[in-house]
């Protein structure tokens, strides 16, 4: 099995966006030493509990801070961005780290839609087209010199010019996206930590439509989801109280910074959840001590068939989140790297 992380580089109360990019650079390391597989940040805007609205920014930090791990974005939101763009960017990652990037891409707005209106180029338009597709085939064509002859594109000699290239993912949490990336015969990495209620039957249906293409021949999928370890169970939930909290807040369109866990029990306490949570069939966050936690996961694995999952834990305590993620990989037997 194997594991990696995704970061959304999390603000805690008594703390600054700064200390939350470097907390995010410091896990890098950490995870890079442990074991874990990949390193993707994540990409929001306008929301001050979340500090990374540039992941090809921050990638580059994190990149040159490690050695092996691979690092990319989890993800780029293509709609904001020239297709061109993006690759030119993205090629210049893979030349500084070479074989060691990811290029992750998502449809959604990383914001709300006043943040999508003011990072588009032409607002003179009332509504935002959906031309995702047609983004998507033209970052691929960049990325692979694949544009045919005749495209006015084909002239255009994408710098740096380097063998090989980033890996690209298809991100996100709906039937949509399992669709699109069966039919652009991508690697697919599911956002369960995003929306829970169709993790199942997306992996079923990208596995169950995959068209081989140049770029891979085999479905090849990945579960993100969030999860807290701590050495006991107690300790675990008590720390999860924070996320429990971070999560009703961004849904009441409130996206506060993380909250202590002392502060997360008291307001829990005094203002229960109004609405029972949604039953689905594998929770949002997994919480608990590193045996029974790896259980679940290795449970929660097995049961969709995959071979990686991704992690997101946002607690309070920035050693704290580091601690989870050491307990997992012991948990897991990761090899460790010099």
């Amino acid at each position: 099995m194997k594991l990696s992380i995704i970061d959304q580089s999390p603000v805690s109360e008594g703390s600054t966006p700064a200390d939350a990019l470097y907390n995010t650079i410091e896990l890098a390391k950490l995870a890079d030493r442990l074991g874990y597989e990949r390193y993707w940040i994540a990409e929001h805007h306008g929301m001050a509990t979340l500090a990374s609205p540039a992941p090809e920014i921050l990638i580059t930090r994190v990149a040159a801070a490690t050695s092996h791990i691979r690092v990319g974005s989890g993800g780029v939101m293509l709609p904001h961005y020239s297709p061109m763009k993006v690759a030119e960017q993205f090629m210049m990652l893979h030349a500084l780290s070479p074989n060691r990037i990811d290029l992750g891409v998502g449809r959604a707005p990383g914001g709300t839609g006043l943040e999508t209106v003011a990072l588009m180029r032409d607002r003179k338009r009332h509504e935002v087209s959906d031309d995702f597709p047609n983004q998507m085939m033209e970052l691929l064509a960049f990325l692979n010199r694949g544009f045919p002859s005749d495209h006015p594109f084909s002239r255009i000699k994408l710098t740096p010019s380097m063998p090989g290239g980033p890996e690209v993912w298809l991100l996100g949490s709906s039937m949509w996206s399992a669709s699109a990336a069966a039919q652009f015969g991508l690697p697919y990495a599911f956002a369960h930590f995003i929306d829970q209620r169709q993790t199942r039957s997306a992996i079923e249906h990208y596995r169950s439509h995959f068209a081989p293409s140049d770029y891979l021949k085999a479905p090849k999928a990945i579960v993100a989801l969030g999860a807290i370890c701590a050495d006991t169970n107690e300790e675990a939930q008590r720390l999860a109280a924070s996320s429990r909290v971070l999560i009703r807040h961004i849904r009441r369109g409130d996206p506060r910074l993380v909250p202590t866990p002392e502060d997360a029990l008291k307001e829990l306490a005094s203002m229960p959840d109004p609405e029972p949570p949604v039953t689905t069939e594998f929770p949002r966050y997994h919480v608990g001590a590193p045996e029974e936690l790896r259980d679940k996961l290795v449970d929660m694995a097995s049961q969709l068939g995959v071979e990686e999952l991704m992690i997101v834990t946002i607690v309070h305590d920035h050693r704290a989140r580091m601690r989870s993620y050491e307990l997992l990989a012991k948990a897991f037997d990761l090899k460790p790297r010099a």
